[in-house]
C-alpha cells in the first residue's frame, strides 16, 4: 500500500491508475478505523481494480464546542488496518494541504442541509460536502463508498454529486453492527463501560419501531411515540431528535409512504450518537424495517 500525503502527488496516482484501465474506488474515513470501515474496503475491492482509502480528519465539519481536538488519531493502527484489508493507495493529507493559506470555497446544500443534523451542528453539512467534493476531484474514482449510519449525509453527498453533474456513483453499504446492536462509531471509543451498555437503547428504539411496522402500525404519531419512549426511559441518555423522514430530502412524514428513514440523535452520557432504520414500501401497505 502506496501511503500519499500531498494533493498532487495523490492526483498523480490516480491520473496513472485510470491511465492504464483500473477502476478507481474511494473510501473516505476520519480514521480510527473500524469493522464498519473495513467492510467498504470490502465493497470497493468487490467493485474495484484498485482502492484508494483517505485518513483526514476534517476541520471544517466540526463545530466550535465539538471534539476536533480529542477525535482519536491512531494512525499507525489504521494504516496496518487498511493495507492488511487490501487497499492499495492511503491518502493521508494534513490540514493544510487541503485547505491552504487563503482557501475561501465552500459547497452548502440548502433546506437538505439544513435539517436535523444540519439543524444540531451548525456548517457541518457545508464541511462535508466541501471535503467530499475536494476527494473527489482528487481522486475522480468511478465509485465512492459511504456507511448507511449517516444516512443525511448520504443524502446531501448524492445530492450534490447529482447538482453539480459528478461523475462517481455513491455506494452506500449497510450499518455494521456489534453483537449487542450498537453501532459502530469512532466516537464509541469515548464511552466508559456504564455509557456503552445504556448506549444500546438507540438501536431498542429503532427495533421497537420495526416491531410496531411489523404490527401494521402505520400513523406516525404512534410510530414517533414508540421510537422515542426507550430513549426517555434511559438516564444517560439526552435526545437531541427523534423523526421519520423522506429518504431524498429529510422532510417529516405526515404518512408513512415510499422509502424512508427513521432517524435518531442523542447523547448518551454527553458522548453524540446516531442511528437509523431504513423503511421501503415495497406495495399498498407492505413495508419492510431495516436496522
Amino acid at each position: 500500500m502506496e501511503t500519499i500525503h500531498t494533493v498532487e502527488w495523490m492526483k498523480g496516482v490516480a491520473r496513472a491508475a485510470r491511465a492504464d484501465g483500473r477502476v478507481l474506488g474511494l473510501v473516505p474515513t476520519m480514521g480510527a478505523i473500524h469493522a464498519g470501515h473495513l467492510s467498504l474496503v470490502r465493497e470497493a475491492k468487490s467493485r474495484c481494480s484498485a482502492v484508494v482509502a483517505s485518513i483526514f480528519v476534517n476541520p471544517t465539519q466540526f463545530g466550535p464546542n465539538e471534539d476536533l481536538a480529542k477525535y482519536p488519531r491512531p494512525f499507525e493502527a489504521d494504516r496496518a488496518a487498511l493495507e492488511e484489508a487490501g487497499v492499495d493507495y492511503l491518502f493521508a493529507p494534513s490540514a493544510a494541504e487541503m485547505y491552504p493559506k487563503g482557501f475561501s470555497t465552500s459547497v452548502s446544500i440548502e433546506g437538505l442541509g439544513d435539517r436535523l443534523e444540519g439543524r444540531s451542528r451548525p456548517g457541518h453539512f457545508r464541511g462535508v460536502a466541501t471535503v467530499v467534493l475536494k476527494l473527489l476531484e482528487i481522486v475522480q474514482p468511478s465509485f465512492a463508498f459511504f456507511g448507511r449510519k449517516d444516512a443525511q449525509q448520504q443524502a446531501v453527498i448524492r445530492r450534490m454529486v447529482q447538482d453539480l453533474n459528478l461523475d462517481a456513483q455513491i455506494v452506500t453499504c449497510p450499518i455494521i453492527r456489534e453483537a449487542d446492536g450498537l453501532a459502530l462509531s469512532s466516537r464509541n471509543a469515548y464511552l466508559n463501560p456504564e455509557a456503552r451498555r445504556a448506549a444500546t437503547v438507540l438501536y431498542r428504539a429503532l427495533l421497537a419501531l420495526r416491531e410496531q411496522v411489523q404490527r401494521g402500525e402505520r400513523g406516525i404519531a404512534r410510530l414517533l411515540a414508540e421510537l422515542r419512549a426507550p430513549i426517555a426511559a434511559e438516564p444517560a441518555a439526552t435526545l437531541d431528535y427523534a423523526e421519520i423522514v423522506d429518504a431524498d430530502n429529510f422532510e417529516p412524514l405526515v404518512n408513512l409512504r415510499g422509502t424512508c428513514f427513521a432517524v435518531v440523535a442523542a447523547k448518551i452520557a454527553g458522548t453524540r450518537l446516531i442511528d437509523n432504520a431504513l423503511i421501503e414500501e415495497h406495495s399498498a401497505n407492505s413495508f419492510t424495517v431495516t436496522v
